[in-house]
């Protein structure tokens, strides 16, 4: 089943209305090809419902659907991820906010480090970050995610830990870090209902400076076992670990 995002306003509960606009009219009906009657699902992209309707009518500007019923989305994590992304070299943001997204990731954050190789100035930073949100988006209709990630402005490290500090759990991946075992034991503590941050480095991975900083912050450095990853991989094997200890659990009443 197809899935599309509306802003709140566009579902009457009362009326029992959904009306789509924007680039999605001419998707459902110049791309799908879809018909009167067909079911779609509809996400207002905040409350995480799922929003479950029927196509009643096509207009230039606009479908017009008629609301089924009201699924109380299951597909998010029961805890808040805030990857805190260095800034790779080339395309590779591109793949790591698609999948981030699709692993359940709540938001990102681009994060200026020293070794950072790429640098953005404000117009390039607004543009990137733009294009970021677009394939947040496209990512969350895709996995029929309940909400849509937010791509947040790029941010210096400095800035980021102190994000990080107001969160329940930080985790930092460093190449000098050895202990996997506390590596374990930092993950069995993390529990539904918290605000987890993961920092992942740039290519060059991150000064010493920096982690004495996340330190400072809270932010715990951590191993992700005996190979080097690149930054492409290493923010994903961590969510997918997330993934595993958290889906599905409940959080205690």
């Amino acid at each position: 089943m197809y899935q599309f995002f509306v802003e709140p306003g566009q579902i009457c509960l009362e009326e029992k209305t959904v009306t789509i606009v924007g680039s999605d009219v001419n998707h459902i009906r110049n791309v799908l090809r879809m018909k009167v009657g067909e079911e779609i699902a509809v996400s207002n992209g905040q409350d995480g419902k799922e929003y479950r309707c029927g196509i009643r009518s096509f207009a230039e500007d606009r479908v017009e659907c008629e609301l089924r019923f009201v699924k109380e989305n299951a597909v998010e994590l029961p805890a808040q991820i805030t990857l805190f992304q260095g800034l790779p070299k080339g395309d590779k943001m591109e793949l790591i906010v698609q999948k981030a997204v699709e692993l359940g990731a709540a938001e990102i954050v681009p994060v200026a480090t020293r070794r950072c190789v790429v640098k953005l100035d404000d117009k390039k930073a607004r543009a990137k970050v733009a294009r970021w949100q677009q394939i947040a988006e496209a990512a969350a209709k895709q996995s029929k995610r309940g909400i849509i990630p937010q791509v947040s402005p790029v941010r210096t490290f400095g800035e980021a830990v102190k994000l990080a500090a107001e969160m329940d759990v930080g985790l930092i991946p460093y190449e000098l870090a050895e202990d996997m075992e506390h590596t374990r034991r930092l993950l069995g503590q993390v529990s539904p209902g918290q605000r987890i941050a993961i920092f992942i480095g740039p290519e060059g991975g991150f000064e010493e400076a920096e982690i004495a900083l996340a330190l400072e912050c809270g932010v715990e450095p951590v191993t992700l076992g005996r190979r080097i990853l690149r930054t492409e991989t290493a923010g994903l094997t961590v969510l997918s670990w997330l993934v595993y200890l958290l889906e599905g659990v409940q959080s205690a009443p």
